[in-house]
């Protein structure tokens, strides 16, 4: 089962989020119809926006990604919530691109660097916080440490891999490690050696069968992990009938009549789970009834 855990580290002094999600990446993968490179980039992008989304405190709160590096694959938007749920897409799921000399996929390639990495922390105020970093890579584990340094002036240690094979996707797992106020220099010095040996996750978990927190003990044997948090991260999209018909509304009655004259009806799609909303002429024309109502109620209340 997927699994995200939040832990400290080095009596309190680092946390760390890790996150074990194959079954996450593959669905995102059978959803969009993914192409090898863009299942790897498109699984980065959730598992971080997932821990993300873990790391906020109010519940209900939601922190969104926007990758806009200008490559093939487009950009690629991920929502994560505080339970550790989340949806994403990729604008062109099926660009895909051979692997490098390495037999490495090339996200960065295909996500592009020429472009921004937007956060937008809404924490159900009046308003959400949006942060943006330019972007390093576009191997996206590279552009969130650097949104957190440039950003948020919080230096992080980030790892994210994605392994497939012909039938699908295979390992899909990551850890951002963040120091804390108080902690030495010594422990940031061997938190970052042993975020090299990070790279082994995606084998330790699918090959040699270690759990999320075998793995954790195994990087950080010295430092005294300790788990305080453990959630399901699932690929949830909270899209509805009732949420579509709002934005219906909101093109006004002359736009529905015309919809419905024209079409016989509409069909919407959404995009972060390819799931369709249709409604008849009939449904529209009683939408376009009550777009013009609110509209001649606002009306009169500014009069």
């Amino acid at each position: 089962m997927d699994k995200l855990i939040k832990g400290l580290l080095a009596d309190s002094t680092v946390n760390f989020y890790a996150i074990n999600a194959p079954e996450l990446v593959e669905r995102a993968r059978l959803t969009h119809k993914t192409s090898p490179v863009c299942t790897a980039a498109l699984g980065r992008a959730l598992m971080a926006a997932s821990i993300l989304g873990a790391m906020q405190k109010v519940p209900d709160a939601e922190v969104s990604l926007i990758f806009r590096g200008g490559g093939p694959a487009g950009n690629i938007v991920c929502v994560g919530r505080q339970d550790g749920s989340v949806k994403g897409l990729i604008a062109n799921p099926a660009v895909d691109l051979p692997a490098n000399e390495n037999g490495k996929l090339p996200v960065g390639e295909a996500v592009g660097k020429n472009g921004t990495l937007t956060v937008i922390t809404d924490l159900r105020m009046k308003e959400a916080y949006t942060g943006q970093s330019a972007l390093v890579s576009g191997e996206i584990a590279e552009d969130i440490a650097a949104y957190f340094a440039n950003s948020q002036q919080q230096p992080s240690a980030v790892f994210l891999g994605v392994h497939m094979n012909s039938t699908g996707v295979t390992s899909a797992c990551g850890l951002i490690v963040q120091a804390m106020p108080g902690c030495s220099d010594e422990v940031l010095e061997k938190v970052e050696k042993r975020m090299y040996s990070a790279q082994e996750m995606p084998n330790l978990i699918s090959e040699a069968g270690m759990s999320l927190e075998q793995v954790i003990d195994w990087l950080f044997s010295d430092l005294s992990p300790r788990i305080i948090e453990e959630t399901t991260p699932l690929l949830h999209c909270d899209c509805n009938r009732e949420r579509l018909e709002r934005a219906l509304l909101g093109m006004g009655d002359t736009e529905l009549l015309k919809m419905a004259d024209e079409q016989n009806g509409a069909t919407l799609l959404c995009h972060f789970c390819n799931t369709e909303y249709s409604f008849t002429k009939d449904e529209l024309t009683v939408l376009a009834a009550a777009a013009k109502a609110a509209q001649t109620e606002r009306k009169d209340a500014h009069a």
